[in-house]
């Protein structure tokens, strides 16, 4: 059997209610900008608003002005999304809960994930929201993937509980080394 291999997310399209409330959180809070918007082809009665992330891709959202927003947090069961994470730069997520603050929306403060620093709140609609700064950059020529696989394979290899600073730094050794080499056989520093 042949794999129908993936290239990365094209699109997330969550149900809204109505438009406003839609461009003030993926626009307004999240600087999402609002890029094009067309009928829901599917359901006449509601439209399409299509926000760009960051990346070039795209978060959609179906929204109908007859929909109230709901702040209820979303269902978390099997099958239920559980959150949304979005990439953001260690500048931008040193400000984000007083950002947060300012606006009265609560959440988790800053949680250390051994790899990334992330912190969470809800949209206007329940759902559960991440924004997440690396704490590395990965080698030229290798993504953050990559770095978090080599890791990976170290801490299981050392027994560790979960990824943590020492790993990484290691994989991006060793995924550097791969890549670039060196006419040096044993630099002296290297030995310690």
């Amino acid at each position: 059997m042949k794999k129908i291999q993936t290239q990365g997310v094209h699109h997330i399209t969550l149900v809204g209610a109505d438009r406003q409330t839609s461009i003030d959180f993926w626009e307004g809070l999240l600087g999402m900008p609002f890029v094009f918007e067309q009928p829901n082809l599917d359901v006449p009665e509601e439209s399409h608003l299509y926000f760009d992330p960051g990346d070039g891709r795209l978060i959609t959202i179906f929204t109908n002005e007859e929909r109230t927003p709901d702040s209820t947090p979303n269902p978390e069961g099997i099958g239920n999304l559980h959150h949304l994470a979005f990439t953001v730069s260690r500048a931008t997520y040193t400000q984000i809960a007083g950002r947060l603050d300012e606006r009265g929306i609560n959440h988790s403060g800053e949680i250390d994930r051994g790899f990334m620093y992330s912190i969470y709140f809800r949209d206007p609609l329940g759902q559960l929201i991440e924004c997440s700064a690396y704490k590395f950059e990965p080698p030229v020529g290798y993504t953050h993937t990559a770095v978090l696989h080599e890791a990976h394979k170290i801490r299981v290899e050392r027994d560790d509980h979960h990824i943590a600073d020492e790993h990484l730094a290691d994989a991006i050794e060793n995924l550097t080394r791969r890549q670039q080499g060196s006419l040096a056989s044993q630099p002296a520093y290297s030995q310690l």
